[in-house]
């Protein structure tokens, strides 16, 4: 059974409420019409139509099934246009930044999270830093991304700022790894591994500046934009790392910090556009990746940041 061409039958002649003027609409003859719509009200097991020999009406159950069938007749139609404008590769995409540190798991829910929300769109990832982010925004080369806070935002649209609280994570046989939580300024005379400057300047400052306030100055700072390089240094005992919260690796621990100083501050950022096809794929975007932040990487909505222009300053420079 036709389904679908049972259905346009029916909304046809529902609308003309005349199988005459409904044929001729539809380019086809009235007999055929009519059997049409008979063989939808076997299948359905209702009656469609009053018809007498001057007029035609929808009865209870077809005014029901009015709006159902013009439904579902548009969603066919979306699929046929998707379909062309797949074959004649004109699928439209959103180019979006991602940092590093997301992780596969993240990544591959963000991907099916946009998948079903916009499955007419694709998704075009790229893993940069913040910095670049920014730059990239600004030129056109990207229409979104997940920043890392402060950055200067001006002329930015953002989502909600999502945060996570930061812990330590410590070699196993280090004597801090056996309490519950970890004072920051315990970890005076340890090294610290940290993401690049050039990624997030702005976050890479405050960090280290959170770490001087309270009591902990970094005899030295590496950084490291690989995870598992900055994992390597930290089983060797080299430095710890100040990440959000982890399960224990073979040979490192995890601990939160005690009165939770330092987080870590993320938002969805994009251009602002007059095209509303692009806006809404845009806000589809940013409604998936926030929703995909807060449930695959433990991060909760924090209050709005407010826009703020970061001046870069040397990397051997703190923000007070």
């Amino acid at each position: 059974m036709n389904v679908v061409g049972h259905l346009r039958c029916f909304v046809a002649v529902a609308e003309e409420l005349h199988f005459g003027r409904a044929a001729e609409r539809l380019g086809m003859a009235q007999p055929p019409l009519s059997q049409r719509v008979q063989r939808l009200e076997r299948e359905l097991g209702v009656r469609l139509f009053d018809r007498s020999s001057r007029k035609v009406e929808l009865t209870a159950s077809g005014r029901l099934l009015l709006d159902e069938a013009r439904d579902i007749l548009t969603r066919v139609d979306r699929i046929y246009s998707v379909a062309e404008r797949a074959r004649l590769g004109e699928v439209g995409a959103v180019r979006a930044g991602l940092p590093s540190d997301l992780g596969g798991r993240v990544l591959a829910a963000l991907i099916a999270a946009f998948r079903d929300r916009r499955p007419d769109l694709r998704l075009d990832l790229r893993e940069t830093g913040t910095a670049e982010q920014l730059r990239a925004l600004a030129d056109g080369a990207l229409d979104a991304g997940v920043v890392r806070h402060p950055c200067d935002s001006r002329g930015l649209e953002l989502g909600p700022v999502l945060g996570r609280p930061l812990g330590v994570l410590l070699p196993a046989g280090d004597g801090l790894a056996a309490s519950p939580e970890v004072h920051l300024a315990d970890l005076a005379g340890r090294d610290l591994v940290v993401f690049p400057r050039e990624e997030a300047p702005g976050a890479h400052d405050e960090l280290l500046a959170g770490c001087r306030r309270h009591g902990y100055a970094p005899t030295a700072v590496h950084e490291a934009r690989d995870p598992r390089f900055a994992l390597g240094l930290v089983l060797a005992g080299t430095a710890v790392s100040l990440v959000p919260r982890a399960g224990d690796a073979p040979g490192v621990t995890w601990r939160p910090l005690v009165g939770e100083p330092l987080a870590a501050r993320t938002s969805c950022a994009w251009r602002r556009t007059r095209d509303p096809e692009h806006a809404r794929a845009i806000a589809d975007f940013a409604a998936a990746a926030t929703a995909v932040l807060c449930r695959e990487a433990g991060m909760a909505p924090l209050d709005a940041v407010p826009v703020r222009r970061v001046v870069p300053r040397p990397s051997s420079g703190f923000l007070a």
